[in-house]
């Protein structure tokens, strides 16, 4: 039985977590100006996001990953928020 730090699953988080930050780019709205690296983040950290909300909410068991859906929802939620607070910095007047 393979572990949870082997080569081949971090290779498969990079994937899925790559492919689920491109779609939540592409499904808000707005320019997102990010590369690789941080949209591979963003979908890390939307699959992260989704399985605490979850935990919390009994959705998921502990130690239960979340679903592709719930990644995407998670990404997605955090390009919201991370506008909102881009929003609030840029409209400040210039000095």
């Amino acid at each position: 039985m393979e572990g949870l730090f082997d080569s081949s699953n971090w290779l498969y988080i990079i994937l899925i977590g790559f492919i689920v930050g491109v779609l939540a780019r592409l499904l808000k709205p707005g320019k997102d100006s990010m590369g690789i690296i941080l949209t591979t983040l963003l979908g890390i950290a939307g699959a992260l996001l989704a399985g605490w909300v979850g935990q919390a909410t009994g959705f998921y068991e502990a130690g239960e990953a979340a679903g592709f859906i719930g990644a995407l929802i998670g990404a997605i939620v955090i390009l919201l928020v991370v506008s909102v607070f881009r929003r609030k910095r840029t409209t400040l007047p210039p000095r």
